[in-house]
């Protein structure tokens, strides 16, 4: 709820509906917030099935209704990932040619600024097709979150020669070839893991299994190497004095990796807007969701979306047809 404040104080023309459970949302009031009701709650561990059949009265589904309902632009929850994609794709239905969403999110890179990767788990097996959207989705996001025109793609792979990696994306190579050769996307070529942190193109696209490993291995090593540094600088007083004159370097470093400031997945390929924050996030990353939220909504991204996947539909329908 606090960052609910801080995010209203941020965006004087924003409003928020807040969903939930009514006991929960007691004692938040604020000019340009309203409470809607829920009388149940989506677990972390709950089954999908559970979530999407039984558990109707969510805040989870309640909140993505007011996105279908139009009286929200957009909806944010730090809720069970999995049911949170079954319940937007049941209630919000897919765009017109695109079979499968996706979970996109930034990732900070060496060149200051952060590498927007999809899909991130929503999908474990994904064929060429499905790689080939996820590349038109991933390119009007940042089109939209950076005000970048025509942000460059890379296709995750294990080296960057053509001929490597396994047939889906040796295809989805071809295809996305076919899309930069006809103008629908700006295609780098195949990139390897550690393009993703030296910032070589502004989207990594790749499977779900891919994805969420790659994501969650970036944060792992981001933890250890916070760990090492702490535990090296408290190993005596002489450390320790010379962690007070390096505490400047330290904070700037720390302010650059902070996954904080990244929060905020994006669930493209449904028919509205529906972000997902980290379910641990703290107040200052809950806003952060709440703004790249925001500035989706203000910024149109699921009008760019759609006018990106019309830009390409000779390609995707050409693709559908050959299978």
């Amino acid at each position: 709820l606090a960052a609910c404040r801080n995010f209203l104080e941020h965006h004087p023309e924003a409003q928020l509906l807040l969903v939930g459970l009514a006991e929960s949302m007691a004692g938040f009031s604020h000019a340009r917030a309203k409470v809607v009701a829920a009388t149940e709650v989506v677990g972390m561990d709950d089954p999908i099935e559970v979530a999407l059949r039984k558990k109707k009265d969510s805040s989870m589904r309640v909140a993505i209704e007011q996105v279908k309902a139009g009286v929200a632009q957009a909806a944010v929850s730090a809720g069970n990932t999995g049911a949170l994609m079954a319940i937007a794709r049941y209630v919000l239905k897919t765009l017109e040619g695109i079979d499968r969403p996706a979970i996109a999110t930034q990732l900070p890179n060496a060149t200051g600024g952060a590498t927007t990767v999809l899909d991130l788990g929503a999908n474990v097996d994904c064929t060429a097709e499905h790689l080939l959207q996820f590349a038109v989705m991933g390119s009007a996001l940042v089109s939209v979150l950076r005000d970048e025109a025509n942000p460059s793609v890379g296709l995750l792979n294990i080296g960057e020669e053509v001929i490597k990696g396994n047939e889906v994306i040796k295809k989805a190579g071809e295809l996305l070839r076919s899309a930069a050769n006809s103008g629908d996307l700006n295609f780098y070529g195949n990139v390897e893991g550690n393009d993703i942190f030296k910032g070589t193109t502004d989207i990594v696209v790749c499977d779900g299994f891919v994805g969420n490993v790659a994501l969650k291995t970036s944060e792992g090593l981001a933890s250890m190497i916070g760990g090492f540094l702490k535990e090296e600088f408290s190993r005596n007083i002489l450390t320790k004095i010379a962690a007070i004159f390096a505490l400047p370097v330290l904070l700037a470093f720390k302010k650059r990796v902070d996954h904080r400031r990244y929060n905020g997945a994006a669930l493209l390929g449904l028919r509205g807007l529906v972000f997902k924050s980290h379910g641990s996030a703290d107040e200052l990353a809950f806003e952060q969701a709440l703004n790249r939220a925001y500035d989706a909504a203000r910024n149109q991204l699921l009008d760019r979306v759609q006018a990106r996947i019309a830009h390409a539909a000779p390609l995707l329908a050409g693709v559908a047809a050959s299978e």
